[in-house]
Parts: C-alpha cells; sequence; structure tokens
C-alpha cells in the first residue's frame, strides 16, 4: 500500500508538471547576438559585461556606452537591437514553446531600440508591451524603433 501511495503521488506531480511543460515562465529570456563597444548588463544589483552569448534573463538591465551596441534574439525569436546610451529593462518574459503564446514587457528608459517582434506577436499580440518614460506601446506583430531621448537614469 505504501508503494502504492508513493506511484500514485509520483504520477499526480508528473502530470501536474507536464501540464506547465512548455510554457517558460524562467527567468531565461534570450541570449546576446551582437556585442560592440561598452555594454553592461545589470542583474542583482551587480554590473558585468556583455559579450556575444551573454544569457539576457527577466528582470535584467542592459546598458550600452556612448560607443555600445546590442543585439539581443529572445526566446521567441523577437530581435532586439540597443543602440549608444541606451538603457533596456526586462520586466517580464514567457513563452509557451507549444502554442507560441507568452507576455513580454521591456521598458527603454533611455535611447533607442529596435525590434522585430517574434511567435509571440503573432500568437498573442495583446501580450506584449514596450514601454518608455512617456509612452506604453501595444505591439501587433511588425518591426518598430523606440527613441526614448536621452533622460538621466
Amino acid at each position: 500500500m505504501k508503494h502504492r501511495n508513493r506511484a500514485v503521488s509520483c504520477i499526480g506531480v508528473i502530470l501536474l508538471l507536464g501540464s506547465y511543460g512548455s510554457l517558460v515562465i524562467a527567468q531565461d529570456a534570450g541570449i546576446v547576438k551582437l556585442a560592440k563597444g561598452s555594454s553592461f548588463l545589470l542583474r542583482s544589483g551587480e554590473r558585468q559585461a556583455i559579450s556575444i552569448g551573454t544569457t539576457i534573463m527577466a528582470k535584467d538591465s542592459v546598458l550600452t556606452g556612448s560607443d555600445g551596441a546590442v543585439g539581443i534574439m529572445l526566446r521567441d525569436n523577437t530581435m532586439l537591437s540597443a543602440g549608444p546610451n541606451s538603457v533596456l529593462q526586462m520586466n517580464r518574459f514567457a513563452f509557451d514553446t507549444t502554442t507560441h503564446a507568452g507576455n513580454i514587457d521591456v521598458t527603454v528608459k533611455r535611447g533607442t531600440v529596435a525590434v522585430i517582434s517574434g511567435k509571440v506577436a503573432k500568437a498573442t499580440p495583446g501580450n506584449v508591451n514596450f514601454s518608455t518614460p512617456t509612452m506604453t506601446l501595444g505591439v501587433r506583430g511588425t518591426e518598430f524603433i523606440i527613441d526614448a531621448g536621452q533622460r538621466p537614469d
């Protein structure tokens, strides 16, 4: 009886985990594909240099210097390109690899960011938002550039 209860419990946990298997709410949002000049990642209050292959996680901020530029590919194939003197904050990222539904929320605090939307914008366009200190843009599956100006942090 003891082994049967364990087996039933294990099957229950497996079924529960299986229902969440393809939705990635994990921290891993994307990867740096291009890094030029001075560019940094701010994660949990710690600043580190960005290089090609650096993982971008939910809650990370990307900062570029006057000679910096960063290209990021998110897990849903959304492409972000931050120009010089930019601050980009990844507020939220979730992506279901099966249905392509998800959630992307990014704030451009300063500078410019070019965006080519990916699978989340096509599957659940109402769940993709980009904002600056003065506006919020809801994305409906397209390409665009955001210029947040050069406000101090």
